[in-house]
């Protein structure tokens, strides 16, 4: 089985509804080892075309 690496960056009031929509629909395929969601902090964010910084950053 071919694994990929995906990385998501959302603000705080959306990592419960991301979550729940990764899993519900890994959920609905058959295969084992449909993977593992890690939640993780991010430090800073600093989007360089504007400059923004934090969760404006993330958008």
């Amino acid at each position: 089985m071919k694994k990929v690496r995906l990385e998501i960056a959302v603000n705080n009031d959306f990592v419960e509804p991301a979550v729940e929509a990764i899993t519900t629909v890994a959920r609905k395929e058959g295969d084992k080892g449909r993977g593992k969601i890690f939640i993780l902090p991010i430090e800073e964010c600093i989007r360089i075309r504007t400059n923004e910084k934090g969760s404006e950053a993330i958008g």
